[in-house]
C-alpha cells in the first residue's frame, strides 16, 4: 500500500493506535468488559488467532472503548477450542466454546451490545442460566 499524503499517514497511525489501545487499556479495569481468549497450542491449532482478529475487528467496528481482549493459556476445554470467556462488571463470567470468526462477531453484537447469549456455544450453561 502506497501512502500518498501526510493526512493519509495520520489516519493510518490513528487507526493503529486505536487497535493498540484495545490491547493496553492501562491499569484501571473498573467498568471494563474483558474478553479472555485461550491462546495455548490447542487454541491456536483450532483457529484462535483468527477468532481473536475477528473480535478486535468487531470491537473496532462497534466503536467500543470499554472492552479489552486478554490472551490467556489453556482454559481446560481443549475439546471446545477456540474458547472465549466474557467477563462483564457485576455479572458471572460466560464461557463460549468452538468460537470461530462468525461466533466471535456475534459475541460482540449479541452478547456485549444486546446482552443475549449465543446458546449453542455456551460451555457453562447451568452456571449462567441458573
Amino acid at each position: 500500500m502506497a501512502i500518498k499524503s501526510l493526512e493519509e499517514l495520520k489516519k493510518i497511525r490513528e487507526a493503529s493506535k486505536k487497535k493498540v489501545d484495545l490491547r493496553e487499556k492501562g491499569e484501571s479495569t473498573e467498568g471494563m468488559t474483558e474478553i479472555l481468549i485461550g491462546m495455548a497450542t490447542c487454541g491456536i491449532a483450532a483457529g484462535a488467532r483468527e477468532t481473536m482478529k475477528a473480535l478486535y475487528e468487531a470491537i473496532d467496528e462497534a466503536g467500543l472503548d470499554n472492552v479489552r481482549i486478554i490472551q490467556v493459556g489453556c482454559m481446560g476445554y481443549c475439546h471446545s477450542e477456540p474458547t472465549v470467556q466474557v467477563s462483564q462488571p457485576s455479572k458471572a463470567p460466560v464461557l463460549y466454546g468452538k468460537v470461530d470468526e462468525q461466533i466471535a462477531r456475534e459475541i460482540i453484537t449479541k452478547h456485549i451490545l444486546k446482552d443475549e447469549f449465543i446458546d449453542d456455544h455456551l460451555l457453562n450453561k447451568t452456571f449462567v442460566k441458573a
